[in-house]
């Protein structure tokens, strides 16, 4: 998380009974948020970085097959 970032107060809408179970439970909502949104954010740029290197990718895996890899030789295993 990010303890010193500027904060900016959002509205969220969530079921009330999960709100009111977090509350019980005595569960930051904020937190509990950021938390949640920094992992969908890490999936979304992880998701869009394989889609812009697919490409990239798929042919170093085809050279790989092709031509086995570059360091093979040295390998102790």
């Amino acid at each position: 998380m990010r303890a010193n970032a500027a904060r900016r107060p959002t509205n969220v809408s969530l079921p009330q009974d999960m709100v009111a179970e977090a509350k019980d439970l005595g569960i930051s909502l904020s937190k509990a948020c950021e938390r949640g949104l920094a992992d969908e954010i890490s999936k979304a740029k992880s998701a869009r970085w394989l889609a812009e290197n697919r490409e990239a990718i798929e042919a170093w895996n085809a050279h790989v097959e092709a031509n086995g890899l570059p360091l093979a030789r040295f390998r102790q295993f």
